[in-house]
């Protein structure tokens, strides 16, 4: 029987450095996105607007992320044995929810303003650009470790990406205003930055999905989790078998093994679990060992605990 303390007490390290990177890239963006607001007003740019708009879904996505974070610190209860660690899928899914709606208004405004364009002071708009690049920049430097640990963590740090491929446009904009006096450039290069929003936020959306529908996670193959099982020493046949994530980082397991012999049970269910934690990366699993007789249950002792 193996122990969970350890990746536990690593899980819960790790949710508390992901809190920290979480709150400095909040304090960092909040702070920006107010100058970015008072500069879109004062400059007339809908490409600041879009960004500043981009900013604000940072915001309210890394709350819900923090949120998240807080609620899957919580222990399990009898109403919810696993805790509360789908809490983070769910804010993922509003992160991208709340891309998704920012996406579409910055493109009906491009649209607008591509037929009816504004005067924009291109040099202040310039100096706002160039100093939100450099926050988004600090933000993907501080978020950039956590990204294959955590869900929430990867939409927060592709939203700051997309915010930095913004402020990129912004720059672009406000130099050709200011070269050119071709103001058409701004809801242009926003059209082009709602566009480039798009992909990301619909690959968001769909990962967080596919978890609430568990799916089987997509760097597993149940397949080969079948084959490798039924390899493994007095199984027999393997049915009902299934895979589903937890939570990022997590995934758990339930299947049905058909065995040689029951009384060999704790061994072979020894050795299926050494199979799936350590060629497949599955520390949640629950088996049911069969014979032509009887069945023998078997829970993982982790999920016990948990429960």
């Amino acid at each position: 029987m193996h122990v969970h303390g350890q990746p536990e007490d690593l899980g819960t390290l790790s949710r508390t450095q992901h809190s920290i990177r979480l709150y400095w890239t909040l304090g960092l963006t909040g702070a920006f996105l107010i100058l970015e607001v008072i500069g879109a007003i004062w400059t007339s740019s809908l490409a600041l607007l879009a960004d500043a708009g981009h900013m604000l879904t940072d915001v309210a996505g890394i709350c819900l992320s923090l949120v998240a974070i807080w609620f899957a610190s919580k222990p399990p209860s009898p109403s919810n044995t696993y805790g509360y660690v789908r809490l983070e899928i769910l804010a993922a899914l509003a992160n991208g929810v709340l891309l998704l709606s920012m996406a579409a208004f910055i493109l009906y405004e491009a649209y607008l303003r591509t037929w009816s364009p504004s005067e924009i002071l291109a040099g202040p708009m310039l100096t706002i650009a160039i100093v939100g690049l450099g926050v988004n920049l600090a933000n993907m430097w501080l978020l950039h470790r956590g990204v294959d640990e955590s869900l929430n963590l990867r939409g927060a740090y592709f939203e700051v990406l997309g915010d930095a491929m913004a402020s990129l446009g912004v720059i672009a904009a406000a130099l050709i205003i200011q070269f050119t006096g071709w103001t058409l450039a701004d809801p242009l290069i926003s059209g082009a930055i709602g566009l480039f929003i798009l992909p990301r936020t619909w690959n968001l959306i769909k990962q967080a999905v596919q978890i609430l529908m568990e799916g089987v996670p997509p760097h597993l193959d149940v397949r080969e989790i079948e084959t490798a099982m039924r390899t493994s020493h007095g199984v027999r046949d393997v049915h009902d078998l299934h895979v589903w994530t937890l939570t990022s980082g997590k995934e758990a397991m339930s299947a049905h093994v058909l065995v040689e012999d029951l009384s060999d049970g704790q061994h072979i269910l020894k050795d299926l679990q050494a199979l799936l934690r350590e060629r497949f990366g599955i520390e949640h699993t629950t088996v049911q060992l069969e014979s032509d007789r009887s069945p023998l249950i078997h829970i993982n002792p982790g999920i016990e605990r948990e429960k």
